[in-house]
């Protein structure tokens, strides 16, 4: 009963600041793993905040990235497909950092800071990563997979879910999305 009265409560705080249906809600793509919102079926991200990885202390925001297109990579050092797309991920954030889009890293399942950051510093990872080992700063992504790592997000400049990709990228599936995106009107 307890467990149900305190799901109860998270379900009614977690919907008590937007209206009904302008939230994103993920729902299940029945096995695809790219999946593109247009117009309206753009939702708006829920509020998305940790501490920095690399500066204790420092709390990183999507909101800090006003009218920027926004890709979230959801990440850990344990996992052999976020060492494989890093490169890919970094190349593709400096080829398109210049056209008001910002990348950021959501750590999660590292027990210690020590690996993570590791890992940013040995690939040279230039864009800032929320340390979260929990996955707490994904709790309100509704029945969001936070169990498919890596996995990206990719926000229009409204900070509305326009792409899910749900599989490691190379830089050439990436880049062509990313570009769309920060192309479109403002």
């Amino acid at each position: 009963m307890r467990f149900f009265l305190a799901a109860l409560a998270l379900l009614l705080v977690a919907g008590c600041d937007a209206a009904p249906g302008d939230e994103f809600t993920f729902v299940a793509p029945g096995g695809q793993t790219k999946i593109f919102y247009d117009g309206a079926d753009r939702k708006k991200l829920p509020a998305i905040e940790g501490e920095s990885l690399l500066e204790e202390g420092k709390t990183i925001k999507v909101s800090d990235y006003r009218d920027e297109v926004v890709v979230l990579n959801i990440w850990g050092a344990w996992c052999v497909a976020c060492r494989t797309e890093a490169d890919d991920l970094e190349r593709v954030h400096q080829q398109t950092k210049d056209s008001g889009v910002r990348f950021l890293g959501i750590d999660v399942k590292d027990p210690s800071r020590t690996a993570p950051a590791d890992f940013l510093r040995d690939r040279k990872i230039t864009y800032p990563s929320i340390y979260d080992p929990a996955g707490r700063s994904l709790l309100a992504l509704r029945n969001y997979p936070r169990n498919i790592v890596p996995s990206t997000i990719v926000l229009d400049r409204q900070h509305r879910v326009a792409a899910i990709l749900l599989t490691d990228l190379l830089d050439t599936d990436l880049l062509p999305v990313v570009q769309r995106i920060a192309a479109e009107p403002r």
